[in-house]
């Protein structure tokens, strides 16, 4: 049994291939970002999964692209956890942007890869390697233009009285915005950063109100200034996005990617589809 992963810091999409490329089984887990999590949390959220838990010994094979694994030691601090719980399988960790890549691109075909959801990410990708140029240093500095850099705004300037009265006051009946409950949950709770993220919905929903709109046209644009243009041949090859945000704001981000004379090319909210049909290749 071959089994593909796809790991946002919120959320872990799975899929279970048999021998010949059909589909066993397909779940989902809370997020696996190594950066946040203990092993002792992750390995919980596996055991708590019934497809994972009763399917253990039967993987030969695990492919797994997360958040937070882009550094050797996360990789490697993950692949302990998983070496340890599904016993009989060869583990491949590599870090999100692959699966963004594999999703939306096909091999010898050049194009810059860009993650929207909970965090933010972005890659040139040559048709073979994959080249960066930001090195992430996670949510609180860095993640421009995703879930937890908006739902961050959004706190902020709710807080800071910059948020229109209306607006306000719906966003306060919409979630509990008590001081205590933020700071427990930014500084206290596992996951701040899906937490942040969860506010990101609120900026959807209200789209088309005049505050979010800038909201959401300056903090793509920052992706773009700060993620994308740091490539060269950023006008010249398509930009392909996965993620949440890319998706529910995929109008806005096609206006701000034409303003830059940037291509648009492939959206996805999610990547696991497209990293099923990659991995059935090599069965």
């Amino acid at each position: 049994m071959i089994v593909i992963v796809d790991s946002g810091a919120t959320k872990a999409d799975w899929i279970a291939l048999d021998d010949k490329g059909e589909q066993v089984f397909m779940t989902q887990t809370l997020g696996l970002s190594p950066e946040v999590l203990t092993p002792e949390v992750i390995v919980e959220r596996l055991a708590n999964n019934f497809e994972l838990s009763k399917n253990s010994r039967k993987v030969r094979r695990l492919h797994f692209y997360g958040a937070g694994c882009g550094t050797l030691r996360m990789r490697k601090f993950l692949k302990k956890i998983f070496k340890e719980f599904f016993p009989n399988a060869q583990v491949e960790v590599k870090e999100d942007t692959y699966a963004a890549i594999y999703s939306t691109t096909k091999v010898g075909h050049q194009g810059i890869v860009c993650i929207l959801g909970t965090g933010s990410n972005c890659s040139y990708y040559d048709g073979h390697q994959l080249f960066q140029k930001v090195t992430s240093l996670g949510y609180i500095p860095m993640d421009d233009g995703s879930g937890n850099f908006f739902g961050r705004k959004l706190i902020r300037d709710y807080y800071f009285h910059k948020m229109p009265q209306d607006l306000a006051l719906k966003f306060s009946k919409e979630y509990n915005l008590e001081a205590d409950v933020i700071k427990e949950n930014l500084y206290k709770k596992p996951n701040p950063n899906t937490y942040l993220a969860t506010f990101a919905r609120f900026l959807v929903e209200n789209k088309d109100h005049a505050y979010s709109k800038g909201v959401i046209d300056k903090g793509l644009q920052q992706f773009v200034n700060n993620y994308i243009m740091q490539f060269e041949l950023a006008t010249k090859v398509p930009i392909h996005f996965v993620g949440s945000i890319a998706w529910f704001l995929r109008d806005e981000l096609k206006t701000v990617i034409e303003r830059n004379d940037l291509v648009l090319g492939v959206i996805r909210q999610r990547p696991i589809e497209g990293l099923m049909e990659f991995h059935k290749q090599t069965i």
